[in-house]
């Protein structure tokens, strides 16, 4: 069976780093980078954009006209330095979700945040949960990013040595809940 690349990568899964990659371009131009718009209309275009940052969490920041007098339209400088971590990383979880992928893979996405960034990636985050229809795979460290996940699984030096919900963990009594317990 030949696997198509092209197919796989832009269509079927889409990544997430602990940090992201942005360009110097606008909001839109970081959020479209590589999101085929052949056939598609500025009105289809502006709905996926809208839908993907409503599922990321980043329309609210990017509407603030206080803080981007520009919207979508708005520069944000070599490496996304105008903006901040959390925002940075909503923008590059809109640009994984506009593609709609089947299976999103989230890298460490909130390791390098404050409290409340992370919050704010947290909630897109049960959001995506929520509506279903991909699957999502998260590596965390930060226990607090995976708590409602469907499946935990706990390896280490690259085995897998638990599995289940938080809840089943925790009853394990095992090294998942030594190591929530650490982070309390």
């Amino acid at each position: 069976m030949d696997l198509n690349n092209e197919w796989y990568h832009q269509k079927q899964i889409a990544i997430v780093a602990q940090e992201p990659v942005l360009f110097s371009g606008t909001i839109k131009e970081n959020i479209l980078y590589g999101v085929d718009l052949s056939g598609m209309t500025e009105a289809d275009i502006e709905a996926k954009l809208q839908k993907a940052c409503e599922q990321s969490n980043s329309i609210s920041f990017i509407k603030d006209k206080e803080l981007f007098p520009k919207g979508f339209d708005t520069i944000v400088g070599e490496r996304g330095v105008r903006l901040s971590g959390g925002q940075k990383q909503r923008v590059a979880i809109a640009r994984a979700l506009i593609r709609n992928p089947r299976i999103l893979l989230l890298d460490e996405a909130t390791s390098a945040l404050d409290a409340e960034s992370e919050h704010q990636v947290q909630e897109s985050l049960e959001k995506l949960l929520a509506a279903g229809g991909q699957t999502i795979i998260v590596i965390a460290h930060r226990l607090s990013t995976i708590r409602s996940a469907d499946k935990i699984v706990v390896m280490q030096k690259g085995r897998v040595i638990e599995q289940g919900t938080h809840d089943q963990l925790i009853q394990l009594e095992g090294t998942y809940k030594q190591l929530v317990q650490r982070q309390l």
